[in-house]
């Protein structure tokens, strides 16, 4: 008998896409089937083009063919990506824009600009669209990250005569902060009320587009900021910095208990361990643990959230930011691909976050 197209849609049936735990077929991740005689060919579409788990399904996929249709067929897996949204506000803002995902932490110094940097980097370098809003008014450091400094947004007119601003663009991210509106050696000494002020129009009055993900990079601490990004936008996930060290940790838990408060009730996606380990550039099989060990770990079992990524403290790093090239560009550094893993972390838990929670809307807080 001749092989249909029913046929590898029942085949597929039985093919379960695994962070989702539903088959391709009821996900709707199947299209284009082609058949001619004994030759198979269709598309599988992932929930995001950083999906870690591609040969896993398409292996899979192959299988169930061979298994259930003809064991000689000649089967043809293309695997592309369409990144899921969960959002289910009605509003005007940020249209264009699926996934906003706030980077925060308990205390400073730890590293949340430099994971914010090169998750939003590896996230663009995987297929996705990618912006990020440097939330921190008082300390802006995305632009020295990025190595854009020196740049200055520029205006284009809209819809109805209304000014945008164009974000800044680099490595394929749209980037926007308050350091390129003020001089680099000048303080933003702001109150409370002016800085969430600048920050809505950030979201208001820029030409963001399209964008699969949308990184807020928040202040350190819970303020002011904090709310007014998750009342104003439909905050799809939140990812937690910290360090290793006792008091960071304690720091981190009031960063993601604030999330969690129910007038909030932001999903946390996960936690990331940065300087989880010293590895010297000499030694690279080599980890020192000089801020203690798995306190991130211990962290997210706690709270029962991922551990997305433990960021070893090299000097590269460092540099690398110093200098305005992260260290995800730098595929000679073992770090790169600490970040990239971490990409596909976050990736797969927004993924699972849309697929099996509640739509995101801007949160409603009475004061």
């Amino acid at each position: 008998m001749a092989i249909t197209k029913e046929d590898i849609l029942k085949a597929l049936s039985y093919v379960e896409e695994p962070d989702l735990g539903k088959d391709l077929v009821t996900l709707n991740m199947v299209d284009n089937v082609q058949v001619d005689g004994k030759n198979i060919s269709f598309t599988v579409i992932l929930t995001t083009p950083a999906c870690p788990l591609k040969d896993l399904i398409r292996n899979a996929c192959v299988t169930a063919i061979h298994t259930m249709v003809d064991k000689e067929a000649d089967v043809t897996v293309n695997m592309t990506s369409r990144v899921t949204s969960g959002r289910g506000d009605t509003s005007e803002v940020l249209t264009g824009v699926k996934n906003i995902i706030a980077v925060a932490s308990g205390k400073g110094g730890v590293g949340k600009s430099t994971v914010t940097t090169n998750l939003a980097i590896a996230l663009a370098q995987s297929g996705a669209r990618v912006g990020l809003i440097d939330a921190d008014i008082s300390g802006p450091s995305i632009p020295t990250m990025f190595g854009t400094e020196d740049e200055h947004p520029r205006m284009i007119q809209g819809d109805h005569g209304k000014n945008y601003i164009v974000p800044v663009e680099k490595y394929g991210v749209k980037m926007m902060s308050i350091g390129f509106l003020t001089p680099a050696d000048g303080a933003v000494v702001w109150r409370g009320p002016m800085a969430s002020s600048a920050l809505r129009q950030f979201i208001s009055d820029v030409d963001w587009g399209e964008l699969d993900y949308l990184l807020l990079d928040l202040p350190p601490g819970t303020s002011d900021i904090h709310l007014t990004m998750v009342q104003a936008l439909p905050v799809t996930g939140a990812v937690i910095v910290t360090t290793p060290q006792k008091v960071a940790l304690a720091d981190a838990v009031r960063g993601l208990q604030m999330f969690r408060q129910p007038q909030i009730n932001v999903p946390v996606l996960g936690v990331v361990e940065n300087m989880a380990y010293f590895t010297p550039a000499e030694l690279p099989e080599n980890k020192y643990y000089i801020f203690g060990e798995g306190g991130g770990k211990a962290l997210a079992a706690k709270y029962d959230v991922a551990l997305l990524g433990q960021v070893p403290l090299v000097q590269g790093i460092r540099e690398s930011g110093d200098d305005g090239i992260p260290v995800v560009l730098q595929n000679d550094s073992p770090a790169s691909g600490v970040f990239r893993e971490l990409a596909q972390a976050v990736a797969q838990q927004v993924s699972l976050r849309n697929a099996t929670l509640a739509q995101t809307k801007p949160v409603q807080i009475k004061s």
